[in-house]
């Protein structure tokens, strides 16, 4: 039987002007609006795919984003995270409760069920039910602290939103 040589145990290095020479990859730029997915991001649960989606936003967004969801943190004990359809998803008890996703001239945060709130956030997104309501961040002056946390508290206390129905 005839045995191949080893492979050596670090590979050769290119000299530097060869690794220079590499292309990179361009960033993915964000969509201009609202019309499926907001992102390439994979879909999977748990804080490090939230975290890695929003480290990949070019700023402003990403400080926006970042704000949000330090607020989501700070507002919201039990709070859960998600990626779905390129989006951040936030979330405790029963469900899925608000989104924030990244735009090329904003930050969309919109909040399931956002008919109910008081006051009813603004913005109607296309695609997203008829019951979502949510505003358009375009900096982090644009953050509305206090009224973003109520309307994530108001949002996660609701029974079949954020909080498990009462049984009779």
């Amino acid at each position: 039987m005839i045995r191949k040589a080893d492979k050596p145990a670090t590979p050769a290095r290119k000299p530097a002007t060869q690794a220079a020479t590499k292309p990179v990859a361009a960033a993915t730029p964000l969509p201009e609006t609202l019309n499926g997915k907001a992102s390439p991001a994979k879909a999977a649960v748990g804080d490090k795919p939230v975290f890695a989606y929003i480290a990949s936003l070019p700023q402003p967004q990403r400080g926006i984003a970042e704000r949000v969801d330090a607020l989501a943190a700070k507002t919201l004990p039990g709070l859960e995270r998600s990626v779905k359809w390129g989006m951040a998803y936030y979330g405790v008890g029963d469900g899925w409760c608000f989104c924030c996703g990244a735009f090329a001239s904003h930050v969309k945060l919109m909040f399931v069920n956002g008919v109910t709130l008081d006051p009813v956030p603004p913005v109607t997104p296309v695609a997203m039910g008829k019951a979502t309501r949510g505003v358009e961040l375009a900096s982090v002056d644009a953050i509305d602290e206090r009224q973003i946390a109520a309307w994530m508290k108001q949002i996660t206390a609701m029974p079949g939103v954020g909080k498990r129905p009462q049984k009779p």
